[in-house]
């Protein structure tokens, strides 16, 4: 399923020309050689681009990132071989980078190897051809010398990033026509491109991707940019033991899949895992998704309720957009009107996610996850309304739950894996959430104990959907007749007036000392709390307010306090006790608001 769905977006693409044509690849440079008619090196410019990104802090900031740029098919061999119109240092210097400074000689000779490689593959090609700048780069493979250049300014004026960066070329005055764009080189690469295709040896047989008898595939090209995975690439099919050999086929002959199959997939798995608009970082997994439509517009939209905020929309637009999916909800399903009045979207669109993970020799699919459009956005939107504790809408992101995970005070950011993989299928496809997360925010929230509005959203959502009992509502329920919910609320007004007693200088409340056990064993805890309470009503200036709610609260229990509270009325406790103090700060706000008015 995954490899056709990939060949199929490959085809969508193509035709909204998005994606390279055949016989290329698309190569991230960061300098441009700038040679004289005598193939002289007179400058390097700085070929990278700025691109805006945000700290930690949230504040914007510019960084520069290498351009794409197509050139002629790289090579994906681990052995010396060049590349025609080469970009690698090593290839084209023939120096290696030392503490000393640039030198060629190496233990191996590896250096001298790839720039003769290079020299000679490249001097072959060029044969023939006559153009400013292909005559220059000519002149500079036939007369540089790796051992005269080891003080070169240009390239020492580099540091550590010659070795580091990939390089095209230009004539000098002429950095808008580079080498790789001339004409006369791009007319003979694709003609050889199609000659060495033609003449290689080739394996036929069915291709199980599109049916049709084709030549089969022997080695597949490698994907980049896969979180954790090597710079060069790593393959997503790949035979190298002997014991995977079937029938005499070795290595990818064994997956059947065509080369045109295998090009497909690999360069638009490329393409998407080279812009951030297409992929998210969930724990140590690469989540990668398209839509089966060109606009991207889409993924955009998935992207911001994921994650808070996209390129094309931020925060606030993604709330917006998150409230009016919200108004839907007593429907039990996104309708059509929504959709539109969004943007010009079909609801009916495949969506396609993806999870990938490198192994020790190729990438391993974590989870494929394949949904209507309308279906899997109507999801998301659910999982975010199942997180909202208060009438302002504000969107939650995957970091944003697994950050509330974890202890402040923890060094490591480990969260078990397969627990947020789990929240993350639940929210595409309404399922139940996994029991340990709401175990981890009982737990996190008695550890520190601190609840904030999102430990209450995922305590409100787990209660609701897969306990369903006396439903959470987004603000403070008087109605809720719960006794954990009860006891969580009644924890909160005492704690309130022992703050107001004390005039608001403790250093330690009621909740510092007893929440944890309050919220597991009750009646061991509130009759005390209860009876320190009568000492703080003496001292507040309103006892009879505190008085009543006390008496309401008690009175809604029945007769008595819980012995013990299961994890999941551990989890009301909490959400009661949070949307009780919530309400409370509100008051005084309000209160606060009119006295200064």
């Amino acid at each position: 399923m995954l490899i056709k769905a990939l060949c199929d977006y490959y085809d969508i693409l193509a035709d909204a020309g998005k994606v390279l044509p055949e016989g290329y690849s698309s190569v991230k440079i960061h300098y441009m050689v700038s040679l004289t008619e005598e193939g002289k090196i007179d400058g390097i410019l700085n070929w990278k681009e700025e691109e805006k990104t945000k700290t930690g802090q949230g504040k914007e900031k510019m960084r520069e990132i290498p351009r794409n740029v197509t050139m002629p098919q790289r090579t994906e061999k681990s052995g010396i071989e060049a590349n025609i119109i080469e970009h690698r240092p090593l290839y084209l210097f023939g120096l290696n980078l030392t503490e000393q400074g640039l030198t060629p000689v190496d233990r191996t000779d590896k250096a001298k190897k790839s720039h003769e490689a290079c020299v000679k593959e490249n001097l072959a090609f060029l044969e023939g051809m006559d153009s400013p700048v292909v005559n220059a780069y000519r002149k500079f493979l036939e007369n540089w010398e790796p051992e005269e250049e080891v003080r070169n300014p240009y390239l020492l004026g580099l540091g550590k990033d010659y070795e580091k960066t990939s390089y095209i070329f230009c004539q000098s005055g002429f950095p808008d026509v580079p080498l790789q764009d001339d004409p006369q080189i791009k007319e003979k690469w694709e003609q050889s491109f199609q000659n060495k295709a033609q003449d290689e040896e080739v394996c036929v047989a069915q291709c199980a991707v599109s049916g049709k008898k084709e030549p089969i595939s022997r080695i597949h090209s490698k994907i980049k940019g896969v979180y954790g995975g090597l710079a060069t690439g790593t393959v997503l099919i790949g035979f190298n033991n002997p014991s995977e050999v079937s029938y005499g086929k070795v290595q990818a002959y064994n997956s059947n899949i065509s080369e045109r199959a295998a090009r497909k997939y690999s360069e638009v798995l490329n393409y998407l895992l080279s812009d951030t608009k297409h992929k998210f970082l969930l724990d140590d997994v690469t989540v990668v998704f398209w839509a089966s439509d060109a606009s991207g517009t889409y993924e955009d939209r998935i992207l911001a309720m994921l994650c808070g905020q996209s390129e094309q929309m931020n925060a606030e637009q993604t709330e917006r957009m998150l409230k009016a999916l919200l108004e839907d909800g007593r429907k039990g399903r996104i309708t059509k009107e929504r959709l539109q009045s969004l943007d010009t979207m079909d609801p009916n669109v495949d969506f396609y996610m993806i999870g990938l993970k490198p192994n020790s020799s190729r990438l391993a699919i974590k989870f494929i996850y394949r949904k209507k459009y309308g279906e899997i956005l109507w999801n998301i939107a659910r999982f975010q309304g199942d997180l909202q504790v208060t009438e302002e809408i504000h969107s939650v992101s995957f970091s944003r739950i697994k950050a509330e995970l974890l202890s402040p005070k923890a060094k490591t950011d480990y969260i078990n894996p397969a627990l947020i993989s789990k929240v993350f299928e639940a929210a595409l496809y309404g399922r139940e959430y996994p029991v340990t997360l709401m175990e981890t925010t009982v737990r996190r929230i008695k550890t520190d104990k601190s609840i904030n509005w999102v430990r209450a959203g995922i305590l409100k959502a787990c209660l609701n959907r897969n306990y369903k009992k006396e439903e959470i509502t987004v603000g403070l329920n008087q109605e809720n007749r719960s006794q954990a919910y009860l006891c969580g609320r009644l924890f909160a007004v005492l704690e309130k007036l022992q703050q107001e007693a004390a005039g608001g200088a403790l250093n330690r409340t009621i909740k510092d000392a007893y929440f944890a056990s309050a919220c597991a064993k009750p009646a061991l805890v509130f009759p005390k709390l209860v009876m320190l309470a009568q000492n703080h009503l003496r001292k507040v200036k309103a006892p009879l307010v505190y008085q009543k709610r006390i008496e309401e609260i008690i009175d809604g229990l029945d007769g008595r306090f819980p012995d013990t509270l299961s994890l999941v009325e551990q989890g009301e406790f909490q959400i009661g006790y949070y949307q009780q103090n919530k309400k409370q700060w509100e008051k005084n706000e309000r209160k606060k608001e009119r006295e200064e008015e």
